[in-house]
């Protein structure tokens, strides 16, 4: 079994950045895809970013490329989001996910293909 916590979340004006986290602990492979997906109030919930755990590959919505980036350290079992010039639109709650380790490389972006998820963590960004 898998745990992901994630941590960072906060309020911040509109420009500055934060920087999430997320701790996976339990059973965690070299052929993981770990994500990043978000959820507005009244919104469904969409993809940011995801990266492969070993290759560092990594994948980006449109709406952030140019201000987000995704990295991971493994010796920690820890995924990064460094979030920059945030916008308010940017406000979500932030929730880590992590694959099964053995799906072909595809759907990245889905959700459906993250059995396991953190709790989410707030992120606030005022105008």
């Amino acid at each position: 079994q898998v745990e992901l916590v994630e941590s960072g979340g906060g309020l911040v004006q509109a420009g500055d950045s934060l920087r999430l986290s997320c701790a996976a602990s339990g059973r965690v492979g070299s052929n993981h895809y770990a994500g990043w997906f978000r959820q507005a109030p009244g919104r469904e919930q969409e993809f940011v970013a995801a990266i492969h755990w070993s290759t560092g590959t990594t994948y980006y919505a449109d709406f952030v490329k140019g201000r987000f980036t995704i990295s991971r350290d493994n010796a920690k079992n820890t995924v990064v989001l460094q979030m920059n010039v945030l916008k308010p639109e940017d406000a979500a709650v932030y929730y880590c996910a992590l694959d099964r380790g053995t799906a072909p490389d595809l759907d990245i972006m889905t959700r459906n293909r993250y059995p396991y998820w953190g709790q989410g963590t707030q992120v606030t960004v005022s105008s």
